[in-house]
């Protein structure tokens, strides 16, 4: 395995590293001394945790939820690193970088996942992989009326092509970027006066706010800024502020073991074709417009589907957050009311036809009657467990197993766990590892079992994934 590998070999990582000073940490040599040694630590934590921590901006290209299921080029991107260690990864987003930037300075994260140029101040504070991508700063700003019957020389004529040519304007970005040092060390470069304002409104934000009239001018990376022009095609992105800068992730100052397992992993992945076609799928991909301005992106509707509505009200009904609901539903159906498994499965819930008929439906029934009968089952299940797993949070990965494989393949890995000394009240590392190994003849014939065989393997995934993809909707979506 390669997690144990890793874990092998970064045990034996003994190197003394000089951790870095921060004037907003004034800790004392012992606290220095405890950074010292998480900074050296940070892999070797990660996997024995089992969870990558990562933090990222939420956005039409990093991170972003659509049709029900996360995506986005960063998140592509750690998904898969997260894979390679053979670890669980867990994503907070953040809009504002003095927050993002505290994030992995208090260990509050393990790395910064999102367009990071590298600069001389950052690097004082933070490890940085290998480029990622390498972009320059543009001036985003509108075409003048009519733009698209002009030929290319008026259409220069009538735009700010020269940094020369700044004088008296008024340039919006976004607080704490690369492109504030910038802009300023350009004032200084071409001794030209214009203004900086400075706003925690986001770089994709401002790009539209250009497009509407709303300011005139604002600075962003020219990935980015391509990305935006193909949906708002009135707005210019020719001029250049900066030469080509490097984008990259960011780490713990001093957390050589995880900064040496990312740029192995990255430094090869890029030359593959998969980085190839994860790159064009958000920085090339003429349907990147559709998806972006689609109903179901989360990022431009709030929106996870067509049956948000009769979500919300069946959640009510049961007492659940309704993104909780909406992550079961994808799990089962991706929102498809017309599926049939080939078991029989039916609808947007996937009820087997016995249990369907229990609670009034069959596949002649609405989405709306669907997702109720659902939710019936969902309380059910919470009443035959609610003796039996006191804690709420917990009960609820224990329906979810339960209306994958049925109760009584629950119960059996309860009395397992309970058996090997396990705790049958908690899901995770004690229920959950019985589960999963319901398929082994081992323990599908010990006598405390009553159910016999079952894919254990995919009530174990069902959980984790709907419970993963719950995060995922809590990031995107507000809760009502």
């Amino acid at each position: 395995m390669l997690r144990l590998d890793i874990l092998k070999r970064f045990t034996f990582f003994l190197f003394f590293l000089v951790f870095f000073s921060h004037s907003c940490h004034n800790e004392n040599k012992e606290d220095d001394k405890e950074s010292k040694h998480r900074s050296r630590q940070t892999l070797i934590n990660i996997l024995e945790k089992g969870v990558l921590t990562a933090i990222t901006d939420y956005n039409s290209t990093n991170y972003f939820v659509y049709k029900g299921q996360p995506m986005g080029f960063h998140y592509d991107l750690l998904k898969l690193f997260s894979e390679h260690l053979g670890v669980k990864l867990e994503i907070g987003i953040s809009s504002e970088l003095n927050k993002t930037f505290a994030c992995l300075l208090d260990y509050g994260c393990d790395i910064i996942a999102m367009d990071l140029t590298i600069t001389s101040e950052r690097a004082e504070l933070f490890d940085f992989t290998t480029p990622i991508i390498k972009t320059k700063q543009v001036l985003v700003q509108q075409k003048p009326d009519g733009w698209y019957r002009m030929n290319k020389k008026q259409l220069d004529d009538s735009l700010i092509k020269n940094p020369l040519d700044f004088s008296g304007i008024t340039i919006y970005v976004q607080k704490n970027t690369s492109f504030v040092p910038r802009l300023q060390n350009l004032k200084d470069e071409t001794a030209t006066d214009f203004n900086i304002i400075e706003t925690p409104i986001q770089q994709e934000q401002l790009i539209s706010m250009v497009s509407r009239g709303e300011i005139e001018y604002t600075v962003s990376d020219q990935h980015v800024a391509m990305v935006n022009q193909t949906y708002y095609s009135n707005i210019d992105i020719s001029t250049a502020v900066s030469f080509e800068q490097n984008i990259a992730w960011a780490t713990h100052k001093g957390s050589e073991d995880l900064l040496e397992e990312l740029n192995t992993w990255l430094k090869a992945f890029k030359k593959t074709a998969k980085y190839n076609y994860i790159y064009r799928k958000y920085f090339e991909n003429p349907k990147h417009v559709q998806i972006t301005e689609s109903e179901y992106n989360t990022l431009s509707s709030g929106k996870i589907s067509a049956y948000d509505e009769q979500i919300k009200k069946q959640a009510e009904r049961i007492n659940w957050d309704w993104r909780l609901l909406a992550s079961l539903i994808y799990q089962e159906s991706h929102f498809l009311p017309h599926l049939t498994s080939w078991a029989g499965a039916f609808g947007l819930m996937q009820l087997m036809p016995a249990t369907a008929a229990n609670f009034g439906v069959d596949t002649n029934s609405s989405t709306a009657e669907q997702i109720r009968a659902g939710c019936d089952y969902i309380l059910y299940l919470e009443d035959e467990l609610k003796k039996l797993v006191p804690n709420d949070e917990e009960r609820i990965k224990f329906i979810l197993a339960a209306y994958n494989s049925g109760l009584g393949h629950v119960l059996d890995a309860r009395r397992l766990a309970k058996k090997y000394g396990r705790d049958s009240k908690v899901w995770q590392n004690n229920v959950d590892t019985f589960i999963f190994l319901k398929s082994d003849p081992q323990y599908y014939h010990d006598p405390v079992v009553k159910h016999g065989y079952s894919r254990g393997e995919e009530s174990y995934n069902f959980v984790s994934e709907i419970m993963e993809r719950y995060e995922h909707y809590k990031n995107a979506i507000p809760a009502s």
